[in-house]
């Protein structure tokens, strides 16, 4: 199996390198990931500036290709140019910190693997619950747990996966939930730097969910969070009634 391996957080990243680890036990790895952290970019591509591509080499974990570009940039150029023949799977993470709910649309990680489902490419979204010292190893343990249980996959879109805090205890089960849309309560803190600039700095981020089934509260309930997102964003209902109106 030859899968692609890429990130949000930099090619520099534990999460990348114990992804590497325990993947590299089912397929042959090509990593092109970001230089630089790119988290929160979204599925933002880049336009008109060219993209720098280096071969490195992670002391004791692997060579790949850092690029200098967003982690949809990575999976572009990666099956375009960079990979020997095509990739049977396209992994991304793992992420530090959780992509659930509205997170799912800011996320670099997501976003990687939904570049390449855009080229019909089966992609796994992989993220850990943010911790000071997030236990990446057993997060890739518990990571490809899962993926071995879903290969092969046949899906059209994404499969994300999330792994709870592992500091608090092992994960509970796994549950296949729905992905939040309720969003989160967060505020702006807002303060002065010494020039007399207003900064705001985001805070908050306590889900909304109310005794939902839904990839928020089985992940802060200490489960392995499963859920099949598209890429069609169509509204059909709202087509239904468009087509009603007389223009």
């Amino acid at each position: 199996m030859n899968i692609l391996l890429t990130n949000d957080d930099g090619i520099m990243a534990p999460g990348i390198a114990a992804a590497y680890k325990e993947l590299v036990k089912i397929g042959n790895i090509t990593v092109v990931a970001p230089s630089d952290r790119m988290s929160g970019a979204g599925h933002s591509i880049t336009v008109f500036e060219p993209l720098v591509c280096e071969k490195v080499t992670i002391e004791g974990s692997f060579t790949g290709y850092s690029v200098s570009g967003s982690p949809a940039d990575c999976v572009k150029l990666a099956l375009m140019e960079i990979c020997p023949t095509k990739p049977d799977i396209v992994v991304s993470g793992i992420n530090h910190g959780a992509n659930v709910g509205i997170n799912v649309y800011y996320s670099g990680t997501v976003a990687a693997a939904m570049e390449a489902a855009f080229y019909r490419i089966p992609a796994i979204a992989l993220s850990a619950a943010h911790e000071e010292n997030t236990d990446f190893k057993n997060a890739a343990i518990y990571s490809l747990q899962v993926i071995e249980k879903l290969l092969p996959v046949t899906l059209p879109g994404v499969i994300n996966i999330n792994i709870p805090a592992l500091s608090k205890a092992k994960p509970k089960g796994l549950k296949v939930v729905p992905q939040s849309t309720m969003g989160f309560d967060e505020h702006y803190i807002k303060t002065q730097n010494d020039a007399g600039q207003t900064l705001y700095q985001l805070a908050g981020g306590t889900h909304r969910d109310v005794d939902l089934p839904s990839d928020t509260l089985a992940l802060s309930d200490g489960f392995i969070t499963v859920t099949s997102l598209g890429f069609d964003m169509t509204d059909y209902k709202g087509m239904e009634k468009l087509h009603q109106l007389k223009f």
